[in-house]
């Protein structure tokens, strides 16, 4: 026989045992993919045990909480080093899941990703002077500065145009609601930028604002629709709730409760969130509801934002229906306090800046990072009930926003502050008209 032959006649079994080979290495890979993700989906049952053994996990806003509620006065009688626990609102034994968020983007286009350009035609929105709800913390004209170049520079996202600012068309948005506001300074500043932005539409007799206090409502009667700011700058209970008296040696907060909170913000139609400066500010005591004797438990400003943003996320996932209920959450305010990170060498702040920084991309240490991980986290357990305004980098930019020394400061400064104006420069707050008018464009945009 010859070797032609024999290769014809042995030839057919060659595409079979190909086949056969094949089918083995393919059923072998998927095996291994398969070993190697259930190790990572189920971790060492023994760590795993060991690890969940060691976590008491605490179930938020509970109506039956604690008896006393927390104000200026309260004190710890003791204070014990972190105990471990976790707030409960998301069950910790499931996977891990990231819901589809509730988009504020113009079809394709990131209305967050953009410069800003100089407009003196259509900027400012009002005018400082014409408000009469302006804060003497954010009306830099009237306490001495005179270059008002910050008033004129409009946000412009690549690819797109931001909707134009109508009053009369927001107040439509607004009829018969409540819009609120909750958080810090920062966020009051927002208010007050969405009050004067608002306020000029309506005739002097059918608008009011209520004294300052913890909730401060500015209504329009012809809209039968109020624009609200509740003080809440940790969003949980705490001593801090005073909005005058909050400046205290010791900070200290209900980690498992925003009930106290939730009640006066629970009936408003639209929130806007914020929570960030004040957990930059040093460690925090913990009084858990289920203490009743003052013992508290020290933690740094990082896990104890995090365990009350899981208190409010309880809320959120409990009680906001999206199609009846809209909640915005702004992400961080950068400050501005080293002007070597823009400019490499020199030694000052926001002081005597003067236009905004025009390199795209720049991200300074004003912006804590680890605090936006985690909150961009939480947020993302919350899908379509949170819609995140993100003005972090776009006021990353304007390092000329800030009042520095042109407001009213309430303590009364020393001559060596005096004689050094950029020591005592408020580098976090921002001057009105100004940036957080964009802010407010792009709440207005999105509803």
């Amino acid at each position: 026989m010859s070797i032609a032959q024999r290769w014809s006649r042995k030839k057919p079994h060659f595409p079979l045992l190909a086949v056969l080979l094949l089918v083995f290495i393919v059923c072998s890979i998927l095996y291994n993919e398969f070993s190697i993700q259930q190790i990572h989906e189920s971790p060492d049952p023994v760590s795993s045990s060991s690890q969940k053994a060691s976590i008491t996990y605490v179930k938020p806003n509970l109506p039956k909480g604690a008896s006393e509620v927390l104000d200026r006065f309260s004190s710890c009688n003791s204070t014990s080093s972190y105990s471990g626990k976790k707030i409960r609102w998301v069950d910790p034994g499931a996977k891990s899941s990231r819901r589809r968020r509730r988009s504020v983007k113009q079809g394709s286009c990131d209305i967050f990703s953009g410069k800003w350009v100089f407009d003196n035609r259509s900027y400012p929105l009002y005018k400082e002077s014409d408000c009469p709800y302006m804060s003497d913390q954010l009306a830099c004209h009237k306490h001495g500065r005179s270059d008002l170049r910050y008033r004129y520079w409009r946000w412009q996202p690549h690819g797109c145009n931001l909707k134009r600012w109508n009053a009369t068309e927001m107040w439509e948005k607004l009829r018969g609601k409540r819009l609120m506001f909750v958080g810090d300074s920062l966020n009051r500043g927002q208010w007050i930028s969405m009050v004067c932005l608002l306020q000029s539409v309506i005739p002097a007799n059918k608008k009011s604002m209520t004294p300052n206090a913890q909730l401060t409502i500015f209504r329009a009667e012809e809209y039968n629709a109020t624009v609200e700011f509740l003080w809440a700058p940790l969003l949980v209970e705490s001593n801090s709730d005073d909005p005058v008296n909050h400046r205290l040696a010791e900070r200290i907060i209900r980690p498992d409760s925003v009930l106290k909170h939730s009640s006066q913000w629970e009936h408003a139609d639209i929130l806007v969130f914020n929570s960030y400066l004040w957990w930059r500010q040093g460690p925090v005591k913990l009084l858990w509801s289920s203490k009743e004797n003052g013992a508290c438990e020290k933690l740094d400003g990082l896990r104890a934002m995090e365990l009350a943003m899981g208190a409010w996320a309880d809320w959120v996932e409990t009680k906001v229906i999206p199609q009846k209920k809209r909640v915005f959450f702004v992400t961080m305010s950068p400050t501005h306090f080293w002007s070597q990170e823009w400019e490499p060498g020199s030694e000052g702040n926001c002081y005597n800046q003067m236009t905004p920084i025009n390199l795209e991309g720049y991200w300074g240490s004003g912006s804590d990072l680890p605090s936006m991980r985690m909150v961009d986290k939480v947020l993302s357990h919350l899908g379509s009930k949170v819609s995140v305004i993100n003005i972090t980098q776009l006021s990353e930019y304007r390092k000329d926003g800030h009042p520095s020394i042109y407001r009213k400061f309430w303590e009364t400064l020393s001559p060596q502050q005096l004689a050094n104006p950029a020591s005592y420069s408020d580098c976090i707050h921002w001057c009105l008209p100004g940036v957080p008018d964009v802010w407010n464009e792009l709440i207005f945009h999105s509803l």
